[in-house]
């Protein structure tokens, strides 16, 4: 049984480079998806340091810079929604996945290996993001435990979200569908804390953005950054998510990869990507 085991782990594992591999070569030969998903965030960062960055005042005198940019990062791993959605279901529509499937390899290695591929690509954008926050003022002022977990937990964000990514490019199967479907996205960024706090906003959405699981993550990389101001994203009646805000992040990260792993792996192995 041990043999066993060990063998389809190493296949496992061959089977995930392999196509980690082949994702990476696609975005060596066709950087067009990967620049446009960078190309947003990096121009939210630029409009929202130099246009708001020094009108938007924060209770307490807080620098909106300082509040933004670690939200921006946090919704720019969120994409990963985007890139994995559209990935597969270009694979899916142009009959890619279903010549996976005759293949004598592991279910899990194609979107396992798609969203290893993702959070290396994703580790490489960040620098240029991280480089534009230090361009508009911001600055990392925790430790180097402290920044490297933030980092990780960003890296954790992509890899969550290129699961349902995965899942949900192969539940619309067409390329044109998954386009509409990644502009409507957006709303989640908008439903969160990553632009304003959510202490100003209305009774009724307070609730609705403070238990977005991106609003945890943006959060929990203000923290993690030294960029938190007291008493904004966990001011008086806050959620638990915005009061323990890694906690909180690492616990939507395992409900969704525990629901969205199987759903992938399920989706994938049908005969058909549109059954």
């Amino acid at each position: 049984m041990s043999t066993v085991t060990t063998s389809a782990s190493a296949d496992l594992l061959y089977d995930t480079r392999a196509m980690a591999g082949r994702q990476l070569n696609r975005v060596r030969h066709n950087p067009g998806l990967f620049v446009i998903t960078q190309a947003m965030p990096l121009t939210l960062l630029l409009f929202f340091g130099y246009v708001f960055g020094s009108t938007v005042a924060l209770p307490g005198g807080a620098d909106y810079r300082t509040y933004i940019v670690p939200g921006l990062l946090a919704t720019a791993a969120a994409g990963g929604l985007v890139t994995g959605m559209l990935t597969a279901a270009a694979d899916a529509q142009r009959g890619v996945l279903d010549r996976f499937r005759t293949l004598p390899m592991s279910r899990t290695a194609v979107p396992l290996g798609q969203a290893a591929a993702d959070v290396l690509i994703t580790a490489v954008g960040l620098v240029p993001l991280v480089a534009v926050g230090y361009a508009v003022g911001w600055r990392i002022e925790s430790g180097p435990d402290e920044a490297a977990a933030g980092f990780a937990l960003l890296l954790l964000l992509r890899f969550t979200s290129a699961w349902i990514g995965f899942h949900l490019g192969m539940v619309v199967g067409k390329e044109e569908a998954a386009g509409q479907l990644a502009s409507m996205t957006f709303m989640l960024q908008l439903l969160s804390n990553a632009y304003v706090p959510a202490a100003g906003l209305p009774g009724w959405l307070r609730p609705v953005v403070e238990w977005n699981p991106l609003s945890a993550f943006n959060t929990a990389a203000r923290e993690l950054f030294g960029s938190a101001v007291p008493g904004l994203d966990d001011a008086a009646g806050a959620a638990w998510p915005m009061t323990h805000p890694v906690a909180a992040s690492l616990g939507w990260s395992a409900v969704l990869l525990a629901v969205f792993v199987p759903l992938a792996v399920r989706r994938y192995a049908r005969t058909s990507a549109n059954t």
